[in-house]
């Protein structure tokens, strides 16, 4: 079982928002990294969306940020992971998807290597069926957008070895982050309190209780976060918060069925930021 100080280089599977986001904190942090599609065009946005990450309010020099940049790479080969000393996988939320990675992973990677989920809603050991070393599998959940939000969770999957956990908190606070510990139970911690939220502030506004603007001012200024329920749901993107509120559904019952206008929303098109339009509009 490898320690942290044996982690010289972090794999990354998905080279999207999230997985360019943790690549980009992880190289911050000093690692080399691995960064993974499967399709080259993907590789080539999630490098620029490092590239373009990097620097802002990292606390890092003109020096550091190119050493950080030289510290990733990308590929679309998945053999190319076998040089990674951890891989943390930041796919689709797709349960078959994510098995077949970690199969692939499973004979890729050394026996000794550590694999990470960032799932949001599937279980972890679901995910390490896939493997022969379920004791080695945990989830390593990063909340977006990675390189500024402070928290990650980390999930302990059925045949998670306490080995495994203590490594993935320690990788966790390396890269700057606090952790928190969460069962591998529907929805963990974050999502399984989030989705519920966010669907009752759409459903206020869909019955005209107040306006998109008033409930996220409300919500706000009453609890204190820094968005509100819609412009949350926006940032995270409507099709992403309906398919994490599918799949609480159908695992915990009706207290987590997606509103009817986060549905409504998503088969329209409007997916929030990431389209320009969701329950707000966004330019660029």
């Amino acid at each position: 079982m490898s320690e942290l100080a044996d982690i010289d280089t972090v794999g990354v599977v998905g080279a999207g928002t999230m997985g360019s986001g943790i690549a980009q904190v992880a190289a911050t942090a000093g690692y080399d990294v691995i960064m993974r599609d499967l399709n080259s065009k993907y590789v080539r946005q999630g490098m620029e969306s490092i590239e373009s990450g990097l620097g802002r309010d990292d606390g890092l020099d003109a020096t550091e940020t190119e050493a950080a940049r030289g510290r990733v790479s990308g590929t679309t080969e998945i053999d190319d992971l076998a040089g990674a000393d951890v891989v943390i996988e930041a796919a689709v939320e797709d349960l078959e998807v994510k098995q077949d990675i970690f199969d692939d992973l499973d004979r890729v990677c050394g026996d000794t290597v550590p694999l990470a989920s960032n799932t949001s809603t599937l279980s972890i050991t679901s995910i390490a069926a896939a493997t022969d070393r379920p004791e080695q599998v945990v989830g390593i959940h990063f909340m977006n957008p990675v390189p500024v939000m402070p928290g990650v969770e980390v999930v302990v999957g059925e045949h998670t070895t306490d080995e495994t956990v203590a490594l993935a908190h320690a990788l966790a606070e390396d890269l700057g982050k606090t952790t928190w510990e969460s069962a591998d139970k529907p929805g963990f911690v974050v999502n399984r309190v989030l989705m519920p939220w966010v669907n009752e502030g759409i459903r206020a506004y869909d019955e005209g209780v107040a306006t998109k603007a008033d409930i996220d001012t409300g919500l706000k200024l009453g609890t204190n976060v820094p968005m509100g329920p819609l412009e949350l749901a926006d940032h995270i993107g409507l099709d992403v918060v309906l398919h994490a509120s599918e799949t609480l559904h159908e695992e915990l019952g009706d207290r987590y069925r997606p509103a009817y206008l986060l549905k409504r929303k998503v088969e329209a098109g409007d997916l929030g930021k990431k389209t320009g339009r969701g329950f707000y509009e966004y330019e660029g």
